[in-house]
């Protein structure tokens, strides 16, 4: 499975009341670095949207100075889905933050859905493996 790697520097505007990460910072540059592994994977960026979010979740607090890796990569595709799985590491530490899955769909212009024909990725290590079978395990709740 290609994975997509994104860094992102915390500053001092990117902080909550707790002088942490604020969430819905990285809500968004989660987001995006999903996007950017569906987009390429598609190959038309104009043909996607988001759908759901699933199991956001941070591990540990993430300080300013910190710099993040968000690591991305398509590990399900269905007739029109893509789902995304996405972890952030501490980039000096290698310390895992935060994880989660977001499935995009593929859509014409009128934004009605559309199959794609991409092929399923296929799992090369054990924790892709077990990540299809998490993404699997969403598409069925």
């Amino acid at each position: 499975m290609k994975s997509y790697l994104i860094h992102h520097l915390v500053k001092s505007e990117d902080l909550n009341h707790h002088k942490t990460l604020f969430a819905g910072r990285m809500a968004e540059w989660f987001v995006e670095a999903c996007f950017v592994a569906a987009a390429s994977a598609y190959g038309k960026p104009e043909g996607i949207v988001c759908l759901k979010v699933h199991g956001f979740r941070f591990i540990k607090p993430i300080r300013n100075g910190s710099i993040v890796v968000i690591d991305s990569k398509v590990v399900l595709t269905g007739r029109t889905s893509l789902t995304v799985y996405a972890k952030v590491l501490d980039e000096k530490t290698g310390d895992f933050l935060v994880d989660g899955f977001i499935t995009f769909v593929s859509v014409d212009e009128e934004g009605n859905k559309v199959q794609h024909q991409l092929p399923t990725p296929e799992a090369q290590t054990e924790e892709e493996v077990e990540l299809v079978m998490k993404a699997k395990a969403l598409k069925q709740q």
